[in-house]
């Protein structure tokens, strides 16, 4: 089973000694369409309606505060509220997030090089340094770690379960969760 959660931040745990968690709330999201157990389901994101959507609020009877779609494999068997009653007994969660996005960055904080030396007045400083090969190949070869987009890629990780709210939404796993805070994931019942 799947639901789309966001991410609220971290913590720690009172118990010694302290583990640190990771707090995710469970959005409110309304169930569709259910086909061989996987659900067409509405959610709200908090950003604004365009005219598609609109359309689609009308074909299933929504409220204008569920404005995003998804498909997930979910328990329904029909339309309504999505049933959450499963994570009350989870162990292990599969969360997927995207990390955090850091734009074009050179290959020492990509790949962790270690640049040059910063005496006796050099020029290597945070450069690559030598790329090519000698006379053969006498290419750059494929997966070369360089310069680059770095971060903004879906991760998943399989975290513990520490405790669930029914009433709130809020769920508390083990360890970290990829993303920031107040990003949008999915997490599935590993076990």
């Amino acid at each position: 089973m799947e639901f789309i959660v966001e991410k609220i931040g971290m913590s720690r745990t009172i118990t010694v000694p302290a583990v640190p968690v990771t707090l995710l709330k469970v959005l409110d999201t309304k169930v569709c369409d259910v086909t061989d157990g996987v659900a067409f389901c509405s959610y709200s994101s908090g950003k604004k309606m365009n005219k598609t959507i609109e359309g689609q609020q009308k074909k299933f009877n929504l409220s204008a505060e569920f404005n995003r779609f998804v498909t997930l494999n979910v328990a329904n068997t029909e339309a309504g509220d999505l049933d959450v009653s499963g994570l009350s007994e989870a162990k292990v969660l599969k969360t997927t997030f995207k990390t955090k996005g850091r734009g074009f960055t050179g290959a020492v904080k990509r790949w962790n090089f270690a640049g040059g030396r910063a005496s006796h007045g050099h020029r290597m400083g945070k450069r690559t340094g030598s790329i090519g090969m000698c006379e053969w190949p006498g290419r750059v070869m494929p997966g070369k770690k360089m310069p680059g987009q770095y971060g903004n890629t879906t991760n998943s990780v399989k975290n513990d379960v520490v405790s669930f709210d029914a009433e709130t939404g809020i769920l508390v796993v083990k360890g970290a969760v990829s993303g920031p805070n107040g990003g949008l994931g999915k997490v599935r019942i590993a076990k």
